[in-house]
């Protein structure tokens, strides 16, 4: 059994920043990807951004000089710190694990608004 749960989602003004964290649990002792996809209403879920091991983080070209991840030094966790937040970032932000063998866990999903 795994569970990912993130946390850090909110209304923020355009400009403003956000910090999301996510923490896996459960059987599987390290995830060897982990990373964050979002989806806005009417849109399809896409990825934001995703880091291989201990790797740099890999970034939409929507979001790159204006969100990092990184992974925590606690074991499977992961963080997406997010500046300059625009009105068209505004989606369910979710986090995800994939296993060596590729199996993908996902989280229940945080909502991020960019309003003014």
């Amino acid at each position: 059994q795994v569970r990912l749960v993130e946390s850090g989602g909110g209304l923020v003004q355009p400009g403003g920043s956000l910090r999301l964290s996510c923490a896996a649990s459960g059987s599987i002792s390290y995830f060897y990807v982990m990373g964050w996809y979002r989806q806005a209403p009417g849109k399809q879920r896409e990825l934001v951004a995703r880091i291989v091991g201990n790797g740099e983080a890999n970034y939409a070209d929507s979001v790159k000089s204006r969100f990092t991840s990184t992974r925590g030094n606690a074991k499977n966790t992961v963080y997406l710190q997010m500046d300059s937040l625009k009105p068209e970032d505004t989606a369910v932000y979710y986090c995800t694990a994939t296993t060596y063998n590729n199996y993908t866990f996902w989280g229940q999903g945080t909502q991020v608004s960019v309003s003014s």
